[in-house]
């Protein structure tokens, strides 16, 4: 049942069975496989629809086709992953996304159909890069929108699931009596100002990537990697952060923000060229436009800088009118309200820091190594992705991954509570600050200097130098955080900092370049790559 209390010291104190905190594809698809067991409670840093699930355009890979076959997803997951994904959790996945995708579709995720020429209705699927068949389900070309406009629905008709909205978790609490046991988080009510405590059974973490960590970004604001940051702080194991997905196609465009240019263009036949319409993929890959996007967003970086060009070319104006705009509406929209006509015009993209594929170590289970903490989606390693991720691949690992912690709790729910006294938040040696001007110069120091240093294309020397500005910088946040009242932007600071850490600690760990991971220094395959895992000493 869930609980509310105020403390002797003032500090309010929420209960439940399942804390999830974050409010995405991975965190809601658990809420609702357990809230016919227990009480829930779904954290959302911004309201309930804010995150990045909600851009995810293409889709979302599983067999459907009897063409296709699992063999050939896992094949194509593993060639993507350039020999660092684990082969056992590639299958686990594959073999589970059908089943996966139509508890989606019996929640109400409108994919689209189609009408074969039997007249039979089947859904509609596309193809992208690394696909060697069509294998996309989507909605129209804003899968995600559809993803979690479904899902918040369900949740919102739940009366198990209790949604906090405009909270930020701050830390995991561990408990005193029961070593490596999680007991719940500290959290921060954005609305009232306040630290308060929720204690819970199981925490799951859900919180996305971190991808703000880089100056330029296809994420929402709230991916700050907030939950990689209270796994490792909690003495979790983190593994791969080196691996950071660019995505090669963000809209160039002074007025776009983040929007993203569906990799599902180029699977529809849209193909990447030179201001004056030269194609150029063909250069680096057999695959051409095709190519996984650790090899795309490369290439468009090399072209640009031998070019010294501020942008490549996305053209698919060879296809009809009706074609783009059924099959893309709102990139047609978004792009024709900044004078771009895609039915006529290429589109001008670059790369932009899109994925994070390392994170929390987990097993098959979405379990982590301590007690009672579990992880899904973008937070979690699971292995599936390796040294780069499979487009499409990423909400299929939300929903088969929420399934497979919903199964492993609900067999734990018998068990007892460590129902022991948590310690209060003390605020009574903190005061406001009046100097948040040095967390705004911080904050865009790092993003700049991580993007400049630890992008597409490093150097030994380069992650030397942003290893040395993040140890100033943490050094700085650490004592503004011990001084002054939190807030927002000092939370996602101080998480976006540790995460920088875990990324560049990660990158020179590594003595080779693979998938996403490019170092000029070290530019050869080793023969027996590893995982790069790490784990703070506490």
């Amino acid at each position: 049942m869930l609980l509310e209390k105020q403390s002797m010291s003032q500090t309010i104190e929420h209960r439940c069975d399942l804390l999830i905190v974050g409010s995405g594809a991975a965190g809601l698809s658990l809420a609702l496989k357990m809230a016919e067991y227990c009480d829930v409670i779904v954290l959302s840093k911004s309201d309930i629809n804010e995150g990045s699930t909600r851009y995810a355009q293409g889709g979302i890979a599983a067999v459907f086709d009897d063409t296709d076959s699992i063999e050939s997803h896992i094949k194509d997951t593993l060639d993507a992953g350039a020999g660092l994904c684990d082969e056992a959790v590639v299958a686990f996945t594959a073999r589970n996304a059908k089943e996966s995708m139509e508890w989606l579709i019996n929640k109400g995720v409108p994919f689209d159909q189609e009408k074969s020429e039997s007249g039979e209705t089947k859904f509609h699927l596309t193809r992208e890069g690394g696909h060697s068949h069509r294998r996309i389900l989507h909605a129209a070309d804003a899968t995600g929108a559809a993803v979690q406009e479904t899902l918040s629905d369900n949740v919102a008709n739940h009366p198990n699931i209790h949604l906090f909205e405009r909270y930020n978790a701050i830390d995991l609490i561990k408990s005193t009596t029961t070593p490596d046991h999680c007991v719940g988080a500290y959290v921060w009510n954005r609305k009232k100002e306040r630290v308060e405590v929720i204690r819970s059974r199981f925490t799951t973490l859900a919180t996305g990537g971190g991808s703000k960590v880089y100056q330029y970004t296809s994420n929402p604001d709230v991916s700050s990697g907030d939950g990689v940051a209270m796994a490792w702080r909690a003495g979790c194991r983190i593994a791969n952060m080196e691996f950071n997905q660019f995505h090669p196609t963000c809209l160039f465009h002074p007025d776009a923000g983040n929007f993203l240019i569906s990799e599902a263009l180029r699977g529809e036949g849209a193909f990447l060229c030179h201001k004056d319409g030269t194609k150029f993929m063909h250069k680096f890959d057999e695959r051409g436009d095709l190519a996984p996007r650790d090899i795309v967003a490369r290439a468009i970086d090399f072209e640009m800088k031998r070019l010294g060009a501020d942008c490549m070319y996305l053209d698919i104006s060879h296809k009809s009118n009706d074609f783009i705009k059924k099959h893309f509406p709102n990139i047609y929209r978004r792009c024709r309200s900044l004078g771009i006509d895609i039915t006529t015009q290429a589109i001008p993209v670059v790369p932009a820091a899109h994925y994070t594929c390392g994170g929390v170590v987990t097993d098959f289970d979405a379990r982590t190594n301590l007690q009672n903490v579990y992880a899904i989606g973008e937070a979690a390693y699971t292995g599936l992705h390796g040294a780069n991720r499979m487009a499409s691949n990423s909400l299929l690992e939300c929903i088969v991954f929420a399934h497979a912690a919903a199964k492993h709790i609900i067999n734990r729910l018998d068990g007892d509570w460590i129902d022991e006294p948590i310690k209060a938040w003390d605020e009574s040696r903190v005061i406001d600050s009046d100097e948040l001007v040095i967390i705004q110069h911080n904050w865009h120091e790092l993003r700049l200097f991580m993007w400049d240093y630890v992008g597409i294309v490093r150097t030994n020397k380069r992650l030397e130098r942003a290893l040395r500005r993040i140890n100033l910088l943490k050094q700085e946040i650490d004592e503004y955080y011990s001084n002054f009242k939190v807030s927002n932007n000092m939370l996602e600071l101080r998480n976006l900092v540790c995460v920088a850490q875990l990324i560049v600690t990660c990158a020179m760990a590594r003595k080779e370049s693979r998938g996403l991971h490019y170092n000029l220094d070290y530019p050869d395959m080793l023969e027996k790559p590893e995982p790069t895992i790490i784990q703070k000493k506490l």
